[in-house]
């Protein structure tokens, strides 16, 4: 899915938090989003993802604007995820049960994804019960398990231990690789954005540097 974003302006009463005249996401590319705290990272995103709806200017997705069909073709992964009070396996299996998968390709699916990012042992376990760098790991489970054309990632390694950062960003790459999904990525990590990523937008006081 490609994303085309123009003339997008986003004020929080008189402040304004973004300026971006024209920018370009390529589609089934891994693009990342970097720059200091406050800089208009998270609400780019949140626009993009159609969470917020209050700002200037226009965001086509594959030359659509937004609407019930692209947003079921897309999914974000916030740094803070929100899990079901179910089993980590009912959270992942959840997107899949709202496009009425059949219940032996959702099983699948899920115990496919759960072995990729090895988390199988946290399967029984409740999703409100788990700590935060497990959470993201499911998170980005049940984000990855319908194969969207869009993946949007806010921090998604932030709470991780670094021997399992390795692990999810592999996820992400063969994800891409595999499936060809356009994924954006807000990092504060610079590394990680040289590993992971085909380009990288670098912001400043809600403009896009040059």
């Amino acid at each position: 899915m490609n994303i085309e974003i123009r003339n997008v302006e986003k004020y929080y009463g008189d402040n304004q938090v973004l300026d971006i005249d024209y920018l370009n996401i390529e589609k089934e590319k891994i693009t990342g989003i970097t720059g200091p705290n406050g800089c208009g990272k998270t609400t780019l995103l949140n626009i993009i993802g159609g969470l917020d709806k209050e700002f200037l200017g226009e965001v086509f997705y594959d030359n659509n604007k937004f609407s019930k069909k692209v947003k079921q073709a897309m999914t974000i992964v916030f740094q803070k995820p929100y899990l079901l009070k179910r089993t980590v396996y009912e959270n992942i299996e959840y997107p899949l049960k709202l496009r009425n998968m059949n219940k032996k390709e959702s099983k699948a699916k899920v115990l496919d994804v759960m072995k990729k990012l090895e988390i199988t042992d946290l399967m029984d376990k409740r999703g409100n019960k788990l700590s935060g760098g497990e959470s993201q790991k499911v998170a980005l489970a049940r984000a990855l398990v319908f194969n969207p054309k869009l993946l949007l990632l806010d921090e998604p390694t932030s709470n991780i231990d670094p021997e399992y950062i390795v692990t999810m960003e592999n996820a992400i790459t063969q994800f891409n690789l595999k499936n060809k999904g356009t994924i954006i990525i807000v990092t504060h990590n610079i590394q990680q954005s040289e590993r992971l990523c085909h380009a990288v937008i670098n912001m400043n006081r809600g403009k896009i540097q040059t």
